[in-house]
């Protein structure tokens, strides 16, 4: 039995099935679920309590969503606060911790899978590959909801030539097309991930210039996500990691190499 508290659920990209144990005994035990219902699809709450209060927040405010919460726990009921995808990612979740930490409401984080994850495994590709590409950024270009400080701007991030996933963006897919060019090779492979984890999930993989022309014809415009890696082209690189290389020891093996 859960104990009257707010826990912060990520529901990962949509696939009941890439639920953690944790999120998923949660869920299953939970007087109250407040869920974003334009995010997370219903099969997630397919298993939860059959006396559970389902509520639906996407034409709610925050302003009516803390207090809502807080009565909740108040009246010695365990809450879950349900969003898609991972915490740490675009979630909004920080404002919902101070205001509960304000009223003296418990408050527990439970983590998701992301969608770069999702998206990853199943082009059967590590986005990290010894020689190629070894840094990963989560990223997202400026929009109306949101801004993206000067020092994080999408041209000054490609720059690096990382394994790049780009959230938020399918409105403004022109722009960022154009700031990804600026240092990535036009060939460079992009996937196009339409609504991950959910039953009409869509993946293309695409050159980067022609990123925005797809995004146009498909008419994506939100629940879409950019991979952008040159790990995607699935080029045979000659270089491996020491991990498990006979020549390279460490604290737990030995090395075969010859003194």
């Amino acid at each position: 039995m859960l104990n009257p508290a707010v826990y912060i659920v990520g529901a990962g990209p949509g696939d009941p099935e890439l639920l953690t144990i944790k999120a998923k005994k949660i869920l299953d035990q939970a007087d109250v679920i407040l869920y974003a219902n334009s995010l997370v699809p219903k099969q997630i709450l397919q298993d939860v309590r059959f006396d559970a209060e389902l509520i639906p927040t996407g034409n709610k405010t925050l302003e009516e969503i803390i207090p809502l919460m807080i009565d909740k726990v108040r009246n010695n009921q365990s809450v879950v606060r349900l969003h898609s995808g991972d915490l740490t990612l675009y979630s909004a979740v920080h404002e919902q911790m101070q205001a509960l930490a304000e009223a003296n409401i418990p408050v527990q984080l439970v983590p998701g899978i992301g969608a770069f994850q999702d998206a990853a495994a199943k082009l059967g590709t590590e986005l990290t590959v010894p020689g190629l590409v070894q840094t990963i950024i989560l990223t997202r270009i400026s929009g109306r909801a949101s801004s993206v400080p000067d020092a994080e701007e999408l041209a000054s991030l490609a720059a690096h030539q990382a394994s790049l996933a780009l959230y938020l963006a399918a409105r403004h897919v022109e722009n960022a097309q154009a700031k990804l060019l600026q240092h990535y090779p036009p060939d460079t492979p992009v996937a196009i991930c339409y609504r991950l984890g959910w039953e009409d999930e869509t993946i293309r993989v695409v050159p980067l210039e022609q990123m925005a022309e797809v995004s146009r014809q498909e008419e994506l415009i939100r629940t879409t996500m950019y991979l952008i890696s040159p790990a995607l082209a699935n080029k045979q690189v000659a270089a491996r990691s020491q991990l498990y290389n006979p020549e390279h020891s460490h604290l737990f093996r030995q090395s075969n190499a010859r003194p």
